[in-house]
């Protein structure tokens, strides 16, 4: 089945994909940070249950595990396709995860909540995303009894998430902003709005690609369909901002922003070692050029894609290899020069 990341959707020349996130906790176990090692692989086990379920009368199929038995390529693929969290990887406790086959709905199970049940989706579609969460925590309500209180709503382990529990976010490309200086301002002034911009992987990660998350930081004292609509409204800015600027860069240095493009796909298609670093600075220049259309391609190319698959855990799953960096970076390169089309 298609997954999220192939997807191009609503504004995908700026907003790359759409998340919803909500946390649950059940009544019956201490929250994750205070279970022993018998009650985390106890709870893990009950919630994994809910795979069949999830499954009931849908089109796909759904999967469940124990995280500890997959491998570090593939726990890091993970991450870096967005499934499971940084902070699931990290910890040391029993964790699983229930994954749709189509890969747009994950269940990470003991993460710092008891269940994270996330959606996502290609291009700006979080009205999408929502109702597909929404419908999978209301088959996981109708199995576990939830922490929950009437003046606070749903009891969770940071108290940023209480009350509805949900974060919504966009994953957003914003090379311009960040090549006119503009990405500290915005930051600050989103900040004042509730509104969080982070890097590529969440919080206290760094943008690679000028991939960027954009997310509300308040759940309480706002219904679900407030927090979206909050939220739709900055974006909406933030995506007139950045079409602004790259006007501003076209208009004004035309000449060195096409040479940059034009190197950049020529270092992709031509070199033989290429860290993934350095090919998502790349992949980025030129999807801006695609999307500018400073550049055109032979056959469609879904860049961000295309980003994703060359990542250190993507690659090596897909080669079905464990490799060092030195062996990474060379077959990073033969990777680009295969998939990446030729200029028309």
């Amino acid at each position: 089945m298609l997954k999220w990341y192939k997807e191009t959707g609503k504004n995908s020349d700026v907003v790359i994909s759409s998340r919803i996130r909500l946390a649950r906790n059940l009544k019956s176990f201490p929250f994750s940070a205070k279970l022993g090692k018998e009650q985390a692989l106890e709870l893990v086990e009950k919630l994994k249950a809910a795979a069949p379920a999830l499954e009931a009368g849908k089109e796909k199929k759904y999967y469940s595990c124990n995280v500890d038995i997959l491998s570090d390529s593939e726990k890091t693929a993970m991450v870096e396709r967005h499934i499971i969290s940084p902070l699931l990887l990290a910890r040391e406790q029993s964790t699983g995860l229930i994954l749709s086959e189509d890969e747009r709905i994950s269940v990470m199970l003991n993460e710092e909540d008891h269940l994270r049940i996330q959606s996502i989706t290609g291009g700006m579609n979080i009205m999408g995303a929502f109702t597909e969460a929404n419908a999978a925590d209301d088959i996981a309500s109708g199995l576990f009894d939830y922490a929950f209180h009437e003046k606070y709503g749903y009891l969770t382990s940071c108290p940023t998430n209480v009350g509805t529990g949900l974060r919504a976010s966009y994953m957003m490309f914003l090379p311009a902003l960040n090549a006119t200086g503009k990405i500290i301002k915005l930051a600050e002034e989103l900040s004042q709005y509730g509104i969080a911009l982070r890097g590529t992987y969440g919080e206290a990660s760094k943008s690679v690609g000028n991939l960027y998350q954009i997310s509300n930081q308040k759940t309480l004292g706002s219904t679900e369909r407030e927090i979206i609509e909050s939220l739709n409204r900055i974006v909406e800015q933030v995506m007139k901002q950045e079409r602004r600027y790259r006007e501003y860069i076209l208009t004004h240095n035309y000449d060195e922003f096409e040479d940059k493009v034009y190197r950049s796909f020529g270092v992709l298609k031509y070199a033989k070692q290429l860290s993934s670093g350095d090919a998502m600075t790349l992949l980025s220049q030129v999807k801006l050029g695609i999307d500018l259309e400073l550049l055109s391609l032979k056959e469609e190319c879904n860049v961000h894609e295309l980003m994703m698959e060359i990542q250190p855990g993507n690659l090596q799953c897909i080669l079905d290899k464990n490799m060092g960096s030195a062996q990474r970076d060379r077959f990073r390169a033969d990777y680009i020069r295969e998939k990446l089309p030729d200029m028309a």
